[in-house]
């Protein structure tokens, strides 16, 4: 299981298969295609890279404990059991991505649970 935590080190999602993305509490938020993100609806949310998931403008959101480059990662805090996991909706079709990739210096003011 892949755990990713938020730019106070709080627990935020998780990933049992490289691709299912999970909120902490167990709720399916998002899915990983071809290192992009994207809500169930289809919406791109941002990419996966290195360990980092970052915005659509490619300001970090979440880290992995072994995430290589990216801005300063904090302490992370003690973290708690995730919540069993959700059933994943349908996926919609896939929207336009935009062409940059994430750079990966700078923390988002975004938070990733808002983003799905």
């Amino acid at each position: 299981m892949i755990e990713f935590f938020d730019q106070a080190g709080r627990e935020a999602a998780f990933c049992h298969d490289g691709h299912s993305l999970y909120l902490w509490n167990g709720k399916a938020a998002a899915f990983i295609h071809d290192d992009k993100v994207y809500a169930y609806d289809g919406r791109f949310i941002g990419w996966a890279d290195r360990g980092w998931i970052s915005d659509e403008s490619g300001e970090c959101l979440l880290f992995e404990r072994d995430a290589i480059g990216g801005p300063q990662k904090p302490k992370r805090l003690t973290k708690t059991t995730p919540g069993p996991r959700g059933t994943k909706p349908a996926r919609g079709d896939l929207l336009p991505t935009p062409e940059s990739r994430a750079n990966l210096k700078t923390w988002s003011d975004r938070v990733f649970s808002d983003l799905i």
